[in-house]
């Protein structure tokens, strides 16, 4: 199933220390890490924030569409 840049940046920017993003993109045991860490202390929302940007982040499916 094709995922949604513009959806991943905004779950990404409003939800991602909860770990939604990566829930999203298909990273489930990421998503579980950032869910009960608060993305790493914020650091790691930061980090995925900006590698979703930058369309480093893709979901595990391959692409966006």
């Amino acid at each position: 199933m094709q995922k949604s840049y513009g959806v991943a940046v905004l779950l990404s920017f409003f939800l991602g220390g909860l770990g939604i993003d990566r829930f999203y993109l298909g990273y489930p045991w990421m998503g579980i890490l950032k869910l009960f860490t608060g993305g790493l202390f914020g650091i790691l929302w930061l980090i995925d924030f900006i590698r979703i940007l930058i369309r480093h982040l893709q979901p595990a499916n391959g692409s966006y569409s």
